[in-house]
């Protein structure tokens, strides 16, 4: 535990990528083939069950600690982690441990079935010997927050580094339904021929943001161009007779969709498909909205299936009679693609639609129809470029449309986690409907440092209310809210829910009865959001 706590503390106290990458390459060449497979599996997500609820720990530790629960409470507030504030409030130590991580990990395991108060008293054990550093570990391996700038494609460049392995290959190896209790590191990740896993995904290729055509080598017939759609992007998996779904986040989604799970077992085997699990109904996309009704869902009813319509769209052809086919031209794979959804057509299997357009300047105008196309905008990919691995700048880019923008008066604000955890940075924005401010969002993003403390010292000299962490304030500050897109929601006093909003600037220039009404949040409503 202590080298992974060191690791831990490491890399939380950087921002230099190049760093970073140091410090999990010498991690993996010092620790146990086990340790590295629960790190491994720790920052790709997939962590231990929660054997301990949040409100047993918090009690623990006022015991533990001798302090009172508002005490507790309010040093969370302060510090904003849960893990963290119990790791802070414990006193010192009496003892010592060099048990190493994966220890913990199976010592967390064993507490599945106790009773609480077995519970209790192993966890108070184990406080007793841990250092405030290895505590917070420890804590975050109970709550599950693991929260530490280390992306998939780091590790995966550490590992690749560390053991002389092609990254696109270790990519691969990491991908999937594997399970760090029956895993074996060296098996999975070392040795030349893996076991062939059926439901094995392929990393994805992901697009870089693109401002202006300008950026983009080569003339307008060198690159492909096609909608963005809003959905969830996915592979669909069809080997040996098996189908298998999963997202882009390796979440196994097959069981979630089922009428997207008959559609194929139509493919042919040895076929994988990389596109966009979408809303869709007789030919068009629908709201993003309905989507959300089935996200989260194990089981789905026959009357939700009929609500929320699902299709895939697909883009890319990955595998093609069993043959890995990544390292064809997209035009090959693309044509590949084409013949599959003629051969085996259904109505929930849509094919991307290539957009005809003979100029960038003839291609900026269909752009601009991309929201009552229910899209994000365009995606342009050169028709020569391979299937890569992760964000490759070059040859593949998302053109976005602007967002849509509303003014908005802050009417509530609460702090924030990590670093923020001082400041109120998290706000609430209203709109007026008659003379009554209707809160419609809210915005945890897009202003400056500087702008934030300034927010934060507006908010402790008028607060008016306090609610637990939430402060009810003055409404003075009005922000223009940036969001992709809007529908309608029953569940906000608004009646109006927004996609990805964030504060777009400070509108230090307006007053609060010049922001927008709830009936300019209707309009947007009937023009975008059906």
């Amino acid at each position: 535990m202590k080298r992974f706590s060191i690791l831990f503390n490491q890399l939380d106290q950087t921002n230099k990528t190049g760093d970073k990458l140091k410090l999990l390459e010498s991690y993996f060449l010092e620790v146990s083939d086990l340790d590295r497979l629960w790190t491994l599996a720790l920052f790709t997500h997939k962590r231990p069950r929660r054997v301990v609820n949040t409100r047993q720990l918090r009690e623990w530790c006022c015991e533990y600690a001798g302090i009172s629960s508002w005490l507790f409470e309010e040093s969370y507030h302060t510090v904003g982690d849960l893990a963290e504030t119990i790791a802070l409030l414990l006193p010192l130590a009496g003892k010592s441990s060099d048990q190493p991580l994966h220890h913990w990990i199976g010592f967390l395991a064993a507490l599945k079935d106790k009773e609480e108060s077995a519970k209790k008293s192993a966890i108070m054990e184990s406080w007793r010997e841990l250092t405030k550093e290895e505590r917070l570990v420890f804590n975050k391996l109970i709550t599950g927050g693991f929260r530490v700038g280390v992306s998939q494609n780091l590790i995966t460049r550490a590992l690749a580094s560390a053991f002389g392995l092609e990254k696109t290959e270790v990519a691969h190896r990491i991908m999937g339904q594997w399970d760090p209790w029956t895993a074996d590191f060296k098996s999975m990740l070392l040795e030349p021929d893996f076991a062939d896993d059926l439901s094995r995904p392929y990393p994805f290729f992901l697009a870089h943001p693109l401002s202006d055509t300008a950026e983009l080598a080569g003339n307008r017939s060198d690159w492909q161009a096609e909608w963005k759609w809003d959905g969830i992007r996915g592979q669909i998996i069809k080997r040996k007779g098996e189908t298998y779904i999963w997202s882009r986040g390796e979440e196994l989604l097959t069981e979630k969709f089922p009428e997207l799970e008959e559609m194929a077992r139509g493919l042919p085997d040895g076929t994988v498909l990389d596109g966009e699990i979408l809303p869709f109904e007789n030919g068009k996309p629908l709201p993003f909205a309905l989507l959300q009704t089935r996200i989260g869902r194990k089981k789905v009813s026959s009357g939700l299936l009929k609500k929320a319509p699902l299709s895939f769209m697909c883009y890319d052809l990955l595998e093609c009679n069993g043959e890995d086919i990544r390292h064809l031209p997209l035009s090959e794979r693309r044509k590949n693609m084409e013949k599959i959804v003629g051969d085996y057509p259904s109505e929930k299997l849509e094919i991307s639609m290539l957009i005809e357009a003979g100029t960038w300047q003839e291609l900026a105008l269909v752009r601009n129809q991309s929201r009552e196309n229910k899209a994000e905008g365009l995606m342009l990919k050169r028709i020569d470029s391979v299937y890569e691995t992760g964000r490759v700048r070059g040859s593949w880019w998302k053109w976005k449309i602007e967002p849509l923008t509303i003014d908005g008066v802050m009417i509530y604000a609460q702090k924030g986690h990590g670093r923020r955890a001082d400041l109120y940075s998290d706000y609430t924005l209203a709109v007026w409907k008659d003379k009554d401010l209707v809160p419609f969002a809210k915005a945890y993003s897009g202003l400056t440092d500087k702008e934030m403390k300034d927010v934060d010292t507006f908010v402790k000299k008028h607060t008016r209310e306090r609610f637990g962490p939430v402060r009810t304030v003055k409404p003075e500050l009005v922000f223009e809210i940036a969001f992709e897109g809007i529908q309608e929601s029953p569940r906000h006093k608004s009646g109006i829910a927004l996609r990805f909003p964030r504060i777009h600037r400070w509108r230090k220039d307006k007053p609060i009865d010049e922001a927008n009404t709830l009936t300019d949040l209707q309009l947007l409503l009937e023009k975008y959001g059906k």
